[in-house]
C-alpha cells in the first residue's frame, strides 16, 4: 500500500499540467481489499492523504476483468498481475505503456514517460 503516497505525491506534482490518477481498488490477489468502498477511501485518505479520484472496487484478473481493464489489457497486452499494476494512457484514451506493481510510482521510467505526455 505505500505505492498510494508515490501515486498522490504524482498527482499532486503534475495535476495542473493535466495529469489525472485513478485508483481502482482489487481484492483480487491476496485478499488486499477486503473492505468497503467507503473503507478504502477512508482508508487512502487518512493513512496516506490521498486525494485522486479513487472508484469502485472492480475485478481486473483476465476472464473476470471488468470492461474497463478488459480494454486497458487489450491495448496493453497485458492484464494485472498483482495490486498496483499501473496504465499510463495518452490524452486520447490510448495506452502509451504499462508498469508491473514491482515498478514505484515516482521511478525514473514512469516519471519520464509522465513528462513526455505532458
Amino acid at each position: 500500500t505505500g505505492q498510494y503516497e508515490g501515486l498522490e505525491a504524482l498527482y499532486r506534482r503534475y495535476k495542473d499540467r493535466g495529469l489525472v490518477v485513478l485508483g481502482f481498488p482489487s481484492n483480487d490477489f491476496g485478499n488486499q481489499e477486503p473492505g468497503t468502498e467507503k473503507e478504502i477511501k477512508n482508508f487512502c485518505r487518512l493513512t496516506y492523504s490521498v486525494e485522486f479520484p479513487m472508484f469502485e472496487k472492480v475485478s481486473v484478473k483476465k476472464g473476470a476483468a471488468d470492461p474497463l481493464f478488459r480494454v486497458l489489457a487489450e491495448q496493453a497486452g497485458a492484464y494485472p498481475s498483482w495490486n498496483f499494476y499501473k496504465y499510463l494512457i495518452d490524452r486520447d484514451g490510448n495506452v502509451v505503456d504499462y508498469y508491473t506493481s514491482v515498478t514505484s510510482p515516482e521511478s525514473e521510467k514512469v516519471v519520464s514517460a509522465i513528462e513526455k505526455l505532458l
